[in-house]
């Protein structure tokens, strides 16, 4: 029976998508469940699968090329291939023919046994990375692929492109000069100065616009402070083992920040609120987003209701969510909604930073890297673990003190962790 395969839904607000890298050809069997395409969206990638057994018939959009929510992108036939499919040599000998042939198939099994189709043995390849290996001329089996799953990245293509042009012999530069032709007395750069155009991917350019409106629409400031990490580290130190031997999950920093933005926001409700219309809208739940870097984009799962989570909930919830985003499995639904996020750009070892807000939010967290500093305790100079905060607030909602004090807020229940157990 022939099917079409359809866009699926893929939220409220996505009516289009682009699509991905298309695992299987036209003419190819597909077994029930198993991945044909990978579809793009501006906020993650979904897989359409095959509805049952059966053949690709024919591909009606090519990776990168746009498509509506609903319309068609391939034919499907369920059941085995057609049997004009078939070539000669499959088909039933006639019964005069039946000993010969086989007397002549057992002497040629090794030739003719098929071999590794190209899709099993080569690493999916990523859209941007293909479009570069047609353009070098590159085959996938030349290339370490580093992307999840084992994906060829753009960067890995390039990787490639630069080990190889400086393994080269003679270089460019060295490339010997016909005779009786003078030295050009042009100005030329050296080295290979290559552009190469690349289509923003969904995902990418929804971020992009989702930037540019906060810029617009929202009066931004940061304000900073520093934390001394040495009563985390050291509690963290104390009970990581048992954790980790009860729990199953590793105990991170993560989940000591997402309680101490728990505390300060119940006690500066206006960090947890947003502008809608000419309402000021106060919450008085805790759905806390986490940034997420892929090798897409920045992703913002959000963990719900973490007012009523542990740390092993929230530090198993976390590392679930960058798990499947990092796949592309992530939901649409655990992207949306969030009355405050936290980023962490010091596991890039990014020293201070001013994140923007994620609208309609009125604040964000930013988190940065650990790092041994000189500090003054108690008149002494001491080697801390030191960590820059910067919390980015919408200025229309939240005024300077408010933003200080929470950010000074949390710089206490950091330095002192037991404070947040007992909630003073």
């Amino acid at each position: 029976m022939a099917v079409e395969l359809k866009v699926p839904e893929a939220g409220e607000s996505v009516t289009e998508v682009e699509l991905g890298t298309w695992h299987k050809k036209e003419g190819e069997q597909v077994a029930k469940d198993e991945l044909i395409v990978e579809i793009e969206t501006d906020k993650v990638t979904q897989e359409l699968v095959a509805p049952a057994d059966g053949t690709l018939t024919k591909v009606l959009k090519k990776t990168g090329e746009t498509a509506r929510v609903g319309e068609v992108v391939a034919h499907f036939e369920e059941g085995d291939a057609p049997a004009a499919s078939k070539s000669e040599s499959q088909k039933e000998p006639v019964k005069g023919e039946a000993k010969a042939q086989s007397k002549d198939e057992s002497k040629s099994d090794e030739a003719k046994s098929p071999a590794p189709s190209a899709a099993d043995s080569e690493p999916r390849i990523m859209p941007a990375a293909q479009r570069m290996m047609e353009e070098h001329a590159v085959r996938a089996a030349d290339i370490e692929p580093t992307g999840p799953g084992g994906r060829i990245l753009k960067e890995d293509v390039q990787r490639h492109l630069e080990t190889a042009s400086t393994s080269s012999t003679p270089s460019r530069s060295e490339a010997p000069r016909s005779s009786g032709s003078a030295p050009s007395t042009a100005s030329q750069p050296a080295g290979d100065r290559q552009e190469e155009a690349v289509p923003m991917s969904p995902l990418r350019r929804r971020i992009a616009e989702r930037l540019v409106q906060a810029q617009q629409n929202a009066a931004m400031l940061t304000t900073f402070n520093e934390v001394d990490m040495s009563g985390i580290m050291n509690l963290r130190n104390q009970y990581k083992d048992s954790f980790e031997k009860r729990y199953g999950i590793k105990l991170g920093f993560m989940s000591f920040f997402v309680k101490a933005c728990i505390d300060a926001l119940k006690q500066f409700p206006a960090v947890n609120a947003e502008i809608r219309d000419r309402d000021i809208v106060y919450k008085n739940y805790y759905d806390i987003g986490i940034a997420v870097s892929t090798e897409k984009g920045l992703v913002v799962p959000v963990v719900r209701n973490t007012e009523r989570l542990s740390f092993a909930e929230i530090e198993q919830t976390i590392a679930d969510f960058g798990k499947r985003a990092r796949d592309g499995k992530i939901k649409i639904e655990e992207l949306q909604g969030g009355t405050f996020t936290i980023t962490n750009g010091g596991v890039f070892g990014s020293l201070m930073s001013t994140p923007i807000l994620n609208p309609p939010q009125s604040g964000v967290l930013g988190m940065h890297t650990i790092q041994q500093r000189p500090i003054a305790v108690d008149g002494k100079v001491e080697i801390r673990p030191m960590m820059y905060i910067a919390l980015t607030y919408d200025h229309r909602v939240i005024d300077g003190r408010e933003a200080v004090s929470f950010l000074k807020r949390i710089k206490d229940a950091c330095e002192d962790p037991n404070r947040m157990l007992m909630e003073v």
